[in-house]
């Protein structure tokens, strides 16, 4: 029992590692891919946390797997660096009882994940999506540009002559208010001071010394005219503040949970089995309303040739039509049914993934006998790469209905899964060692640590 716990001690420390590294790499990506979306919005310190924590949801999704692979190759690498794989193969246990323990803690982890898709990362994905859609909403604060018409405000455009960006100070305004769409009014002012209300709602315009003419787009005989000395104008300025919208709403497929998504599903196979109907009866429709011979008696009792074949041609029109319609709406309701079905499928494949790379990190760990991040990184990239290649071809593929969403998803595991247990019989069978020799002739000279061996 002893050797069991110390096997899993090995792997805690490196799984941890590789989770905060790797999510640290993911999280450097999302930064650099929307900065520019974040970047002078005037955005506060809690929404960005709020959007990062949000992302984390589909960051631990990848990781974790990924994080298993690296953390049994470098548990399984350094223990047979230090020789204590052949210590306890030679005392009698063999490399199937040492997976014991990590493939057990694969299943648990594998569990919780599969947990935390249904019910963390939908609405993690929901949150993210809303956040985001706010804050592209939101506008960077005004600037006026002197000599330049803004028209940043809803319904409103707004010239400067002068602008001070001190004192917000503007100087021969003229401002086009469109806000009612009966009315034009055009104000001119010789001086005037722009700011936001407190709860940053409203943008108040204090002009001084100017006029407002008024006229009627319906009426074109209507015309006013009005000198003020000091005169304020509130615009509406929600562009200009930040507000979240609430959690309602629709959700996406990468937003629901696998039984809300069940649900969904079953509702689409009802409305496929509706159009299968219609499908039948309009084509019943086509050949009887064609060919049937009483239908041709019966024009011929009243109508000439080419009428009975114009009214003829107008009816198989108009049921291909409806034929055509139908079969769209079929294709399209397959379409729908494949993309929620990838996403259900999808929930279980990754997490399973973990097991899955216990089977690949164990033999190839005890394999390489290096326990270092480095080497453990460099070929968990490889198996990484062919399973997300698996994964997103499978995707595309089971999308467009080239493939079955069931080994869209799965064929990733179940070929890489072959290949971890020829890898476990293959090392648990005798002691194979893999070299990098190989790699090592590749790297010119000077930059090897002892360039004296060739």
């Amino acid at each position: 029992m002893k050797i069991f716990i110390y096997i899993l001690k090995n792997h805690v420390g490196p799984f941890l590692f590789a989770v905060f590294t790797l999510i640290a790499i993911f999280l450097l990506q999302f930064l650099m891919k929307f900065a520019d979306r974040l970047v002078g919005k005037g955005l506060g310190v809690g929404v960005i946390i709020k959007l990062i924590s949000y992302n984390l949801a589909w960051m631990v999704v990848l990781v974790v797997p990924m994080a298993v692979l690296v953390a049994t190759l470098m548990a399984f690498g350094s223990m047979a660096q230090n020789n204590e794989i052949a210590i306890l193969k030679s005392s009698g246990m063999s490399l199937y009882k040492m997976m014991a323990g990590p493939l057990l803690a694969s299943f648990i982890i594998a569990y919780l994940l599969v947990q935390f898709n249904n019910h963390v990362y939908p609405n993690a994905n929901h949150a993210a999506r809303i956040l985001m859609q706010d804050i592209s909403r939101k506008k960077p604060t005004l600037s006026l540009v002197p000599g330049v018409f803004s028209q940043e405000v809803r319904n409103y455009a707004i010239l400067a002559r002068e602008v001070d960006p001190k004192t917000n100070v503007l100087k021969n305004i003229v401002i086009y208010d469109q806000s009612d769409p009966r009315v034009l009014n055009i104000i001119t002012a010789k001086r005037g001071k722009i700011y936001f209300s407190k709860n940053r709602e409203k943008l108040i315009l204090d002009l001084w010394n100017g006029e407002i003419q008024q006229s009627n787009r319906i009426n074109q005989n209507f015309y006013r005219k009005m000198i003020f000395k000091r005169d304020k104008i509130s615009m509406n300025a929600e562009n200009f503040s930040f507000r979240q919208s609430s959690f309602a709403g629709p959700r996406g497929d990468r937003e629901l949970s696998a039984q809300d998504m069940l649900v969904i599903v079953k509702r689409l196979k009802k409305v496929r089995g509706k159009y299968f109907l219609s499908l039948n009866k309009n084509i019943m429709k086509f050949f009887n309303d064609s060919f049937q011979k009483r239908n041709l008696e019966f024009f011929g009792a009243k109508l000439d040739t080419n009428l009975i074949l114009l009214r003829v041609s107008n009816k198989v029109n108009t049921i291909q039509s409806n034929i055509a319609s139908v079969i769209t709406s079929l294709r399209y309701n397959k379409d729908r049914m494949n993309s929620y079905w990838v996403e259900i499928y999808k929930k279980y494949s990754i997490p399973f993934a973990c097991i899955i790379f216990i089977l690949i990190g164990a033999p190839l760990g005890t394999m390489t006998r290096k326990g270092g991040f480095g080497y453990s990184a460099g070929i968990s990239l490889v198996f990484f790469l062919i399973y997300w290649a698996f994964l997103i071809g499978g995707e595309k593929l089971s999308d467009r209905g080239m493939l079955s969403p069931f080994w869209g998803m799965w064929s990733a595991n179940i070929f890489l899964g072959i290949l971890g247990i020829l890898f476990t019989i293959k090392s648990a069978r005798g002691r194979v060692t893999i070299k990098f020799n190989i790699f090592k002739k590749l790297i010119p000279k000077q930059w090897r640590l002892n360039p004296e061996d060739n």
